[in-house]
């Protein structure tokens, strides 16, 4: 068999590789392009967490989590109600992402390496967070420490089912667990008194809390158990549609940081940087390249508002969920929120 060149084999392998890059890329675009042809944004949601995702009596969803789906519709079609929701308890998220019946979970998922490796990709963290426990007050139980043999209710299906297993382990303590299929399931253990103890995010455990007939009659236990970086998730192998939704967080982020709001967007002064003309699609390629229109970061801004309004309005101090920014301060005010740069 003759040898072929040198020449003719680099000449081959460029074809080949060209050809794996332009299946690879249709492969890529095939949710972006099924998503403009929808119309909508479908996105997969936590099935009633105050704060975080609610219905109302007309069956219209709010919460933190909800503004990373509307902020992906904005980006796309301006128009920030341009998504359809799906309820999915914490069994069904992940067989809903991986069989494609939605295009971002966007449901206070913890990102680890095995959800990761088995469901799909991160596209950032939008809620850092930690376990915990929550007690009636009137169990006089003050610390994490004083669970032990103590019936804790669990929900299946969660990173906390794990967490508090570990803790437990760790701490010496003998664990009583009370296994629900959800979380829905397992506060209303709690709360009929199933078990003296429930734990979850801490987030998830003020939510909770707030929805209670007496808020006040609970408490949330010091020991933070866990990390827990929350944030959207999409589906594996689509590297374009992923960057829609990471930039899409990433431009309410960097939008707080600059100092841009829904209340001054539109302010013909508010671009007296580079940093802001880039977000705002005033100056550079930043849309092309995300394959989005240039204004797609102010249409985010003006629709849905900046990483800070969106926390301070849903889950924020003047909230019923009413939690400090804490870890989730941007950067530059101690906390842990940043973003890439638009450059």
């Amino acid at each position: 068999m003759k040898k072929l060149p040198s020449r003719a084999l680099q000449i081959i392998g460029a074809a080949v590789l060209t050809s794996v890059a332009l299946i690879t890329g249709a492969a890529q675009a095939a949710t972006l392009d099924d998503v403009r042809e929808r119309g909508a944004v479908r996105c997969g949601v936590n099935t009633g967490l105050a704060g975080f995702a609610k219905a109302n009596s007309l069956g219209e969803y709010s919460g933190f989590d909800i503004e990373v789906c509307r902020a992906v519709a904005s980006a796309l079609f301006n128009d920030s109600e341009a998504v359809d929701m799906f309820p999915l308890s914490s069994v069904e998220r992940f067989p809903a992402l991986q069989e494609g019946l939605i295009d971002v979970l966007s449901r206070n998922t913890t990102w680890t390496l095995e959800r990761n490796a088995l469901f799909g990709e991160y596209a950032g963290t939008s809620f850092y967070d930690g376990q915990g426990f929550m007690v009636n007050k009137r169990s006089g139980i003050r610390s994490a420490l004083e669970l032990d043999n103590r019936p804790i209710c669990v929900g299946r299906g969660t990173t906390s089912e794990l967490n508090v297993a570990d803790f437990f382990t760790v701490s010496d303590l003998r664990y009583v667990p009370i296994f629900f299929e959800n979380e829905a399931e397992s506060l209303s253990g709690y709360i009929n008194g199933d078990c003296q103890a429930i734990t979850t995010d801490r987030s998830g455990l003020a939510a909770q809390r707030s929805a209670m007939s007496e808020p006040e009659s609970h408490v949330i236990l010091p020991e933070v158990i866990s990390k827990e970086p929350l944030g959207p998730m999409v589906p594996p192998n689509d590297s374009e549609w992923e960057n829609v939704v990471r930039w899409s967080l990433n431009c309410m982020i960097n939008a707080e940081e600059l100092g841009v709001a829904s209340t001054n967007v539109d302010n013909p002064n508010v671009g007296s940087t580079p940093s802001i003309r880039r977000l705002l699609g005033q100056e550079g390629e930043a849309g092309a390249q995300l394959g989005m229109n240039p204004q797609w970061c102010a249409r985010i801004i003006r629709q849905v508002g900046n990483y800070g309004e969106v926390y301070e309005k849903h889950v924020g101090l003047n909230t019923p969920i009413g939690l400090s920014r804490g870890i989730n301060a941007l950067w530059t005010e101690g906390g842990l929120i940043y973003a890439p740069p638009v450059r």
